[in-house]
């Protein structure tokens, strides 16, 4: 540490004592290779004295409380400053969180167990305070007696320093437990100890907080020990971090473990995934709604007065996104995640300037300024939406700008024509006109889409096109026309395999998924999620052609959701326990029926000599898997991938999850008939006319199947669009009609007739023979 750095700074009141010089004797070494540790000076501390009245204290009245031993080391005419990194650009550091601009994604339990930052000797460790029963008896005794003399001094010995942290909490404190699975710690007690401060005398819980303060102090320093890390681990969890008041100590925190370096957050994620997955997601739940909390109220403080001003403390927010990029990372790694990926939505971000942040993150990356864009996972669906709509449309804006000038550059006569993307089309020839149509047009993809029906009056104000989508869907997807296999007990479609001349409608219909994206249509649409992954392999077109598009990795979980049957049998090989090759019979060959001939593939070299045994079993699984979903169909999927990129060409891509690319160009299956309810608009009828209120009544009491059924019936989909119902601009209109006549859909303007029955009976009758007896515009 450099002599400017203990400069003495009054105006904090936080003070750190300088290491003794046996102790820095010696470590010298180590601390060079990691980043320098700088003063974070007065400006990221000053706010420390400034802690909220509430619930607890604020921090003037027990800052002063540090380590007897650190006071005894100190120059008292001189106090030092709070030493903390200065992690402003706290993306300096190595990312858990890669930037999402890189096309190669690292998986964090692919490391091996070698990647981790130097292990130094675990030091010997204070004899444990309490065992979990004697604490639970202390607790116990105080019911009783009142007395909570035991159980503070437990609390004021265990959070004093890190080393007494693990100590209290470790499974075996003889044990160095440095292996990236095992954290060591008995997560039982830390939860019992936690559970029980809430519920203790305010003075036994500012006495956890002066501890922690004391800790934070006393541990900055250069390499890791794994007990630093358990350290961090336990105190990571601790429910007064909900309160405001003690943010500021929680901002220390999150800083220390954001700035850890990359081998030790690879730990950190590990133990996360594995202690969430024994124990219950509801503590992982909070643990993750902790950090997006102080994230919000950070933003939008409800008394601005609690915190120091964002000036002096701009690292809070890079500091929570670091670590809750860790959450995140852990959550992922586990087969069945322990929280929806949605749980990590902050809506909070939907009520700041998106375009702001986009724009920040285009211009900086990873590596100037912060942007939540970094952080894509906590940004909602709803927010990525209304980011790629605005630069869609700058898109569209700058593109006809361009057309504009070129066209009087060239002395001839602008028309509004040539601001759009004008699609004439044939009814009888929809899908090869849309086809050359496209292809003419190529240049104007990018422009606001209108189309036009050849020998058809009309304007196209957003009905024509809904209906050009619908009908080119239905079509394309129909089993006759061979290009995409409909697999009844997925209800999916998967691309057909057979090996053809031309590719061209492959693209044909990504142009149509991005074309749909781009204005902002829902489709109806039945991919399987896998598929949006591997259009999103990678997010961007790559500038070298030679690289290979929509390969992703596979398993037998992605197979499963397109041929259930045959990853069931896959799945039973895997677990067979007699002799595979006896049993099975079978090599690393497959074979495939293309119009009538069947053909054989091989899955490796000379596969059809390889016989798959209990050894190789493995790996033959995987190589099925991978020619089903990636190599069998590269063509066709290829031709796909630059059809929807074609449009999409936008950086906003990278911020969605496969998963969100989908909601996006098919809605979300989540129905909300509620709020259908309260967007409705209504022609000739009014909402408090009986023939509404027997339709709200029916509709409201259908099951879900019958609620998807009305859907498909008035939209052409059972799904929503990503802005809720609220975005389907629903209406019920009086149809003048006799009362024996069934409701009829105009499923373009999402527009339900209605005649006036008489009585509730009779108008649920009609509905429910009409939604399911229509076709309507469905796929199969």
């Amino acid at each position: 540490m450099s002599e400017a750095s203990r400069v003495p700074s009054p105006a904090t009141p936080l003070v750190v004592a300088a290491a003794a010089p046996e102790e820095r004797k010696g470590k010298e070494p180590e601390r060079e290779k990691l980043p320098p540790i700088v003063s974070a000076g007065a400006g990221a501390t000053a706010g420390l004295d400034r802690g909220a009245k509430g619930q607890i204290s604020t921090f003037s009245s027990f800052i002063s409380a540090v380590s007897p031993k650190k006071e005894a080391a100190e120059n008292r005419s001189s106090p030092a400053h709070l030493v903390f990194p200065n992690i402003k650009n706290v993306r300096d550091q190595p990312p858990i969180c890669l930037d999402v601009r890189q096309k190669q994604r690292v998986s964090m339990d692919a490391s091996s167990s070698e990647m981790k930052a130097p292990v130094l000797p675990e030091p010997i460790l204070p004899i444990p305070p309490k065992t979990m029963k004697d604490f639970q008896e202390d607790v116990e005794k105080v019911k009783s007696s009142g007395d909570w003399k035991a159980v503070h001094d437990f609390y004021l010995t265990t959070f004093d320093s890190f080393p007494e942290l693990n100590a209290a909490f470790k499974k075996d404190a003889t044990a160095s437990f440095n292996t990236i699975e095992d954290s060591g710690i008995n997560a039982k007690f830390v939860n019992a100890v936690y559970d029980t401060l809430l519920n203790t005398p305010q003075d036994i819980q500012k006495t956890v907080l002066k501890g922690i303060i004391n800790s934070l102090l006393r541990e900055w320093k250069g390499p890791r020990t794994k007990d630093d890390l358990r350290a961090y681990f336990i105190l990571l969890q601790n429910p007064q971090f909900n309160n405001t008041s003690t943010y500021v100590i929680y901002a220390h925190l999150l800083r220390q473990i954001a700035t850890l370096v990359e081998a030790d957050h690879h730990f950190l994620v590990h133990w996360f995934k594995k202690q969430y997955s024994r124990l219950s997601q509801k503590r992982f739940k909070q643990l993750v709604e902790r950090l997006l909390q102080f994230i919000s109220l950070r933003l939008f403080p409800a008394k601005p007065e609690e915190f120091p001003p964002i000036t002096k403390c701009s690292w809070w927010i890079p500091s929570a996104a670091k670590v809750l990029a860790l959450l995140n990372t852990a959550n992922n790694l586990v087969h069945l995640p322990l929280i929806p990926y949605t749980d990590f939505y902050n809506s909070t971000l939907d009520h700041i300037d998106l375009m702001e942040e986009y724009h920040t993150w285009q211009n900086f990356g990873n590596s100037h300024r912060f942007s939540f864009c970094q952080y894509p996972f906590v940004i909602s669906i709803a927010a990525k939406k209304i980011i790629i709509q605005r630069d869609s449309e700058q898109q569209m804006i700058n593109i006809a700008r361009q057309s504009l000038v070129d066209k009087v550059s060239r002395r001839q006569r602008p028309d509004m024509n040539m601001l759009f993307l004008n699609m004439k089309v044939r009814r009888t020839h929809l899908v090869s006109d849309s086809l050359d149509e496209l292809t003419r047009k190529r240049a104007d993809l990018k422009k606001k889409l209108k189309v036009t029906f050849v020998g058809e009056a009309g304007l196209d104000m957003g009905g024509l096109t809904k209906e050009w989508f619908l009908l080119l869907i239905r079509q394309i997807f129909h089993p006759d026309y061979g290009m995409f296999t409909y697999h009844k007990d997925s209800h999916c479609h998967w691309f057909s395999s057979f090996k053809c001349d031309n590719y061209s409608e492959f693209r044909l219909v990504g142009i149509l998924m991005g074309l749909a994206v781009y204005n902002s249509i829902t489709l109806d649409i039945r991919f399987p999620p896998c598929c949006y992954k591997k259009l999103l392999s990678p997010p961007i077109i790559p500038s070298d052609q030679n690289i290979p598009v929509g390969i992703c990795s596979v398993t037998v979980d992605d197979l499963c959701q397109i041929m259930p049957e045959l990853a069931h049998g896959l799945s039973e090989l895997l677990s067979h326990e007699g002799n595979v090759e006896e049993d099975f019979y079978s090599t690393f060959q497959v074979f495939q029926e293309e119009f009538g001939i069947i053909k054989s593939y091989n899955l490796k070299p000379g596969g059809d000599k390889i016989s798959v045994t209990n050894q190789n079993r493995k790996e033959y699984v995987q190589l099925y898997t991978d020619f089903l979903l990636n190599k069998s169909i590269y063509k066709q999927f290829a031709s796909f991938y630059y059809g929807f990129h074609s449009v999409c060409a936008s950086n906003a891509l990278m911020l969605l999850r496969p998963e969100e690319v989908e909601i996006l160009v098919c809605g979300s299956p989540d129905l909300d008939m509620h709020a259908l309810q309260r967007s409705t608009q209504y022609d000739g009828y009014a909402k408090t006319d009986l023939t509404i209120k027997y339709f709200w009544d029916v509709v409201l009491g259908f099951p879900l199947d019958l609620q998807k059924k009305l859907l498909h019936f008035t939209t052409g989909s059972d799904r929503v669009p990503v802005g809720g119902m609220a975005d389907l601009n629903f209406k019920i209109s009086k149809n003048e009609t006799s009362t024996n006549w069934l409701p009829v859909a105009h499923t373009c303007f999402n527009q339900l007739c209605l005649p006036p029955y008489k009585s509730k009976k009779d108008l649920k009758q009609k509905l429910i023979i009409g939604i399911s007896n229509s076709e309507g515009f469905g796929l199969e």
